[in-house]
């Protein structure tokens, strides 16, 4: 019997380390489908160029794309539809091709909450800090505001975005009126029980940190979207503090298997998602 044949990709620039197509394929092998999963890597498109992408997504046979950085919001208004429980984040990183439309959803937003709900139950006593308030921070965001913190302290280089993701928490994100922007990071941590880095900083090359390590201790929960390298100069730093760390792990692998349920309906098992990213760190690490 022919295996089911199944065409995803992933836009975005740069994207030459992704773990995606490892982690799709190997969702396919796991549920008896043949998957290619095809690296779309073009930089500096503007909206025609992406809407010319998306064209050929819904044209040529694709089962549906994830989209990652800078693309996450540039495609929402190129889109047929977007799922409810995405357009108030204001981005998404999974569009299905289904019936000639596309349609726009957000398992940054699920794989988060799946990642950290640990955490944030075990520390839920206290403020969350979000630093990042980007296309990953509005899905942290929301990610946190559903699981039911208490408090959310949001910072990013430009406070404007800072204020509205606090904004938009308020309206739909459930925890109003207790998301609000801050521009100190110190005065931010202040009686926090976690932190979390939704910002690309400490990505290989990038050694930098968010955090400065003295503001890290024992009494924080310390998570990290970014996954290469797996242990970044933050995470590191709070692991020397004592502060329980959530690496970008599983994050990654979990909104990977959220993407790929909405692409074949299929639901995946984690640990063949987990297996096939750790060999592609594992390879990385290598080669460096």
């Amino acid at each position: 019997m022919d295996q089911r044949r199944v065409l995803l990709g992933l836009i975005g620039s740069p994207i030459a380390h992704s773990a995606a197509p490892a982690m799709h394929e190997a969702a396919g092998r796991a549920t008896g489908m043949r998957v290619h999963y095809q690296l779309i890597d073009v930089p500096g498109a503007g909206a025609a160029t992406l809407r010319l992408l998306l064209e050929g997504v819904r044209r040529l046979g694709f089962a549906g794309v994830n989209v990652t950085f800078p693309y996450k919001e540039a495609v929402l208004p190129l889109l047929d539809a977007i799922a409810p429980e995405a357009a108030p984040i204001g981005a998404v990183n999974t569009v299905v091709a289904r019936d000639g439309k596309l349609i726009g959803y957000n398992t940054d937003t699920t794989g988060f909450a799946a990642a950290i709900a640990e955490d944030v139950a075990a520390q839920a006593a206290g403020p969350v800090v979000l630093v990042g308030a980007g296309g990953v921070g509005r899905a942290a965001g929301f990610a946190l505001a559903r699981l039911g913190v208490p408090e959310l302290r949001i910072l990013d280089r430009d406070p404007a975005k800072a204020a509205g993701l606090a904004e938009d928490l308020a309206k739909g994100g459930g925890i109003a009126p207790r998301a609000r922007a801050m521009a100190d990071l110190a005065a931010a941590l202040e009686g926090a029980a976690g932190v979390v880095n939704a910002t690309p900083v400490g990505m290989l090359p990038d050694r930098g940190t968010p955090v400065p390590a003295a503001l890290l201790h024992a009494g924080l929960f310390v998570a990290d979207v970014v996954y290469y390298p797996l242990v970044t100069p933050l995470l590191a730093a709070a692991r020397d503090a004592g502060a329980r760390i959530v690496t970008g792990r599983a994050l990654t692998i979990h909104q990977a298997a959220d993407a790929f349920t909405l692409f074949t309906g299929a639901r995946p098992p984690i640990d063949p998602l987990g297996a096939a990213f750790d060999a592609v760190i594992a390879a990385r690490a290598a080669a460096h």
